[in-house]
């Protein structure tokens, strides 16, 4: 899957093929090894068709020869294939290696069809939690620990690693490194039900003191959920914080996700959506329409002031 240039036009080179950390090197330099015998094999077979064809007669005899068959057909797909799988294997075996002492490590959950973001400490305990978004510093490898809460799905960021597969009771490991600050896109690579093509995800990189900064930020409560508004009224009357948690309030729902800064992401519904409240009032009232079979029900029944109230509210949480 590509991801969509800033113009809304597809990006070039494709991700995959763009490295923007260490991690990811390795990754397209498989990639082009493998296109590179890809092209090799396919010339092989050209020239075997065309001799087929149109060769002298002896040479179309000794191709159709029982040797010839058994060396093409047999030997040389299996010496090559297993000299690519262990190539590939030793090039990117440091990519799932156990943390060490001092690494950051986020724990990344997929949902149905959604991501659950826990930022952990250095005794891996769960410090906060974002979803569907992963903040981390430049330069620096970051481990994602990969669960999964329901079916398998597979977490990968085509310019910062590998793709890993979310199991469910299984703890997967993967290292991804932003060289450069930006926002990378991501997107659930297996196919688990529903929408999923629509449960996309963004990592953002920041220079180290500015994660920094967005790290203590995180880590607090949102300054307007500290006092009572007419939008967290109506978040309480629609029965809003028995799936989702507000850090600061008494909303510590844990079947949705967390929206304690959900004002400062860049997206909504799983990355597919600008966040902004115009957005944001739309999937409160109708998200079936934006997101079919996505979890979160719909409530027609607010009014219009209802809906500004709670979206404005949602909004200010940053």
């Amino acid at each position: 899957m590509t991801s969509p240039a800033a113009d809304g036009t597809a990006a070039w080179p494709p991700p995959a093929l763009d490295p923007a950390g260490p991690f990811a090197e390795p990754l397209n330099t498989l990639s082009w090894v493998l296109f590179a015998m890809g092209g090799g094999v396919l010339l092989v077979v050209v020239v075997a068709l065309a001799v087929a064809l149109f060769g002298p007669r002896a040479w179309r005899a000794r191709l159709g020869g029982q040797k010839l068959v058994w060396i093409g057909g047999f030997a040389f797909p299996v010496v090559v294939l297993t000299a690519l799988l262990i190539y590939g294997l030793g090039l990117t075996s440091h990519l799932k290696q156990d943390p060490a002492p001092g690494e950051m490590r986020v724990r990344v959950t997929g949902e149905m069809w959604w991501w659950r973001v826990a930022y952990l400490d250095g005794q891996g305990r769960e410090a906060f939690q974002d979803a569907n978004e992963l903040h981390i510093p430049t330069g620096r490898p970051v481990v994602i620990e990969l669960d999964s809460a329901d079916v398998i799905h597979s977490f990968w960021v085509p310019r910062l690693s590998g793709k890993v597969d979310m199991i469910p009771g299984r703890r997967n490991l993967l290292r991804i490194q932003a060289d450069a600050p930006g926002a990378y896109g991501g997107q659930c690579a297996e196919y688990c039900g529903g929408p999923h093509a629509l449960m996309g995800f963004v990592v953002v990189a920041h220079e180290p003191a500015a994660y920094e900064t967005w790290r203590r930020r995180q880590a607090a409560p949102a300054a307007a959920a500290l006092q009572p508004t007419a939008g967290s009224e109506v978040f309480a009357r629609a029965g809003c914080g028995a799936c989702h948690t507000v850090a600061g309030t008494a909303f510590n729902g844990q079947a949705g996700p967390d929206l304690s800064h959900v004002g400062s992401r860049r997206t909504l519904g799983a990355g597919i959506l600008p966040n902004n409240q115009g957005v944001m009032a739309g999937w409160i009232s109708d998200s079936q329409s934006l997101k079919p079979g996505n979890r979160m029900p719909v409530y027609p029944v607010m009014t219009g002031e209802e809906l500004r109230e709670v979206s404005g509210w949602l909004e200010s949480l940053k």
